[in-house]
């Protein structure tokens, strides 16, 4: 098919050093800290971080490759280039997944050039969604093949912008990386449609799902063509109108209630809602709409005040998969959609980048090593969608969404390819640098270089351990002062640090410990952090585990599985037993998990009656030890009954 011609220039791809990562705020946008570009951070494969994105690209990515062939992802693009006459296979907005994939390509590939599969994948599949483009810079395959007197008819249900949005995103991906060159001029064409529809004195409209609105931003960025941040804006400025109607499950369920910029609280599908502020946040700070941001942090307050999940999960409820009321945070029924999980990461990333507030680091570490950690299995070939923390014995699974383990795909496969562009850009969110010098967020084994020549060797054994250690390798030119910036999360009450094995005593100020001095070549700093066993309380509102503490150690958290009690034993009979030290040990035969926590627990019996007249006596039985693994490994050894908040034996 015939091409219109791109009359635009296409960005030089910066050498791998300086090409920047998902996030890359303009020199001109209000944000406090800058991340540094892909060839600046690297993670080794000793680490904990390293090896999961070492498992992505090995595992994960491969596997969302072939899924995409054999669920009829490609096949339905080969069908819209008028390649096939095979009837379109999958969800609507079965492309989306197609463009997922190829971001998280493109980062992959940024650090693993040597890939050939990878890239035959990201080549061959750029230049049939060249081909399956539409003259005029359309391109989606459900409206071209099925429902082509349908487009854009829709806005409530289509996905149509949804789509668009994750084309754009993997299209900078590409551009940024330099692994594709002929992927932007296809997202270009696309985006001067929207701007041509929907732009200045265009059709008032909005997505039904928000994502384009971070994602056009991001193209502005990459590009400087104004018109993509001036659409994003003009989409969150029509939310709130109405515009999408009542629909199914009303306009709270689309953010389309109440204007961005007065909403109060968060509302309805997590997904889309936590989208809507990642493209709130993007916008703002490249407008300097203040209003905007200060609405994305009030939501941010709301949010995980009294609708987020001790794992960091968002979604308390299945139907709509959406916010429940405030404090709603039922366990065995917690939706905590995997999409959710990295949409909070995103977002707190670019809170961060905006305001420099450690809280939304810790909230990134959170959500990270809980909620999106726990989606995966240990192979890299099976997830999640939902993320219970809580499976009942006897739990019958109720289809894909509330599966009681993991599976290979889904007929709406969003979370695998969401998982793989996330981890294969890992490395994009670990620090920031600014002029004063270099902010260390999460930690991992990793080597990191800040501009003007400041490298730093991070050495660590984290999430396991507390000690992080930090070598200068080298101190930058110029003989010039700059401060090291680590952050001390808000779970640690005590920690250490040392320069060139002298102790130092700096207090952490705005959640991080700066160190400012001329760094010389060799000199060494350690952090460490005090990781003791803690045992974690809801507010009394959370009626669903009043009386129950959840076991956290460092930034993770525990839970128990019937794969570690006695035979015979159920799950929800089992109370902790609080007059037993609840301690961090290693278990031999558990190799795999570096470190568990031990606690004495009691077995209750209260009878077979349903409902008893008066208060409810249980009879404790013999004691036994429990044992809690991290949460994100719960379900890799078998399948069966978990559960992280416990309920606590009353005492005497």
């Amino acid at each position: 098919m015939t091409q219109q011609k791109l009359s635009h220039t296409v960005p030089a791809a910066p050498g791998l050093q300086e090409a920047a990562g998902p996030v890359a705020p303009t020199p001109a946008a209000l944000s406090a800290l800058r991340p540094l570009g892909l060839g600046q951070a690297r993670l080794r494969a000793e680490g904990l971080l390293g090896r999961w994105r070492r498992r992505n690209a090995e595992d994960t990515l491969p596997h969302c490759v072939d899924n995409l062939h054999t669920a009829g992802n490609i096949g339905n693009l080969r069908a819209a280039a008028g390649e096939s006459e095979d009837e379109f296979a999958g969800m609507w907005f079965a492309d989306s997944d197609v463009h997922k994939t190829l971001e998280a390509a493109a980062w992959q590939l940024a650090t693993s050039p040597e890939d050939d599969g990878l890239r035959s994948f990201v080549d061959d599949t750029t230049a049939l969604l060249a081909r399956a483009q539409r003259e005029d810079g359309y391109l989606n395959s459900y409206f071209t093949v099925v429902a082509p007197q349908e487009r854009w008819a829709k806005p409530d249900w289509s996905h149509e912008l949804y789509c668009a949005g994750h084309l754009f995103q993997a299209a900078v991906a590409a551009a940024r990386t330099g692994v594709s060159p002929d992927l932007l001029p296809v997202a270009r064409r696309f985006a001067d449609l929207l701007v041509e529809r929907f732009g200045p004195d265009g059709v008032e409209e909005v997505c039904g799902h928000p994502e384009v609105e971070t994602a056009l931003a991001e193209l502005y960025r990459l590009t400087g063509h104004r018109p993509y941040l001036d659409l994003a804006q003009r989409f969150l400025d029509l939310r709130g109108r109405g515009l999408l109607g009542h629909g199914r499950f009303g306009p709270r369920y689309y953010q389309d209630h109440q204007p961005v910029r007065e909403v109060r609280e968060v509302t309805g599908h997590a997904v889309r809602q936590l989208y809507l502020l990642a493209g709130m946040v993007d916008v703002a700070v490249e407008t300097g709409d203040l209003a905007l941001l200060d609405a994305a942090e009030r939501l941010w307050a709301d949010a995980f005040r009294s609708r987020t999940y001790v794992t960091g999960a968002h979604g308390s409820r299945h139907r709509e998969e959406a916010y429940g009321d405030p404090y709603e945070l039922p366990s065995d029924r917690a939706y905590g959609e995997t999409c959710a999980a990295i949409a909070s990461f995103q977002w707190n990333w670019r809170l961060l980048l905006a305001t420099g507030r450690a809280r939304y680091a810790d909230e990134m570490e959170r959500v990270l090593y809980n909620a999106v950690a726990a989606a995966v299995s240990s192979d890299g070939r099976h997830f999640f969608y939902s993320n219970p923390l809580q499976l009942r014995t006897g739990h019958a699974s109720s289809g894909e969404e509330a599966a009681s383990r993991r599976l290979p795909w889904y007929s709406c496969a969003c979370c695998p390819p969401n998982i793989a562009r996330l981890m294969a850009s890992l490395p994009g969110y670990l620090a920031t640098a600014d002029d004063g010098g270099l902010q260390i967020h999460l930690y991992g084994d990793a080597s990191l270089t800040a501009p003007g020549g400041r490298r730093v060797e991070m050495r660590t054994a984290y999430p396991w351990q507390g000690r992080i250690e930090l070598e200068v390798a080298e101190g930058g030119g110029g003989g010039q002062a700059w401060t090291l910036a680590l952050r001390v999360p808000a779970w640690c009450d005590t920690y250490t640090v040392s320069v060139g094995g002298e102790p130092v005593r700096v207090p952490a100020r705005d959640g991080y410990v700066r160190l400012t001095r001329v760094w010389t070549p060799g000199t060494t700093v350690v952090l460490d952090l005090d990781m003791p066993v803690r045992q974690v309380t809801a507010h009394p509102r959370v009626d669903a585990v009043r009386g129950c503490v959840a076991l956290t150690r460092g930034p993770l958290v525990y839970c128990l599985e019937q794969a570690d009690l006695p035979p015979g034993t159920v799950l929800e009979d089992v109370r902790l037993d609080p007059a037993v030290e609840v301690t961090a040990a290693r278990r031999e035969d558990l190799p795999d998990i570096p470190v568990v926590i031990t606690a004495g627990g009691l077995v209750a019996h209260a009878g077979d009656s349903l409902y008893t007249a008066g208060a409810r006596r249980e009879r404790t039985g013999t004691p036994l030890t429990l044992t809690a693994v991290p949460y994100f490994l719960w379900g890799n050894r078998s399948e069966g009954p978990m559960r992280v908040w416990i309920p606590v034996a009353a005492a005497g």
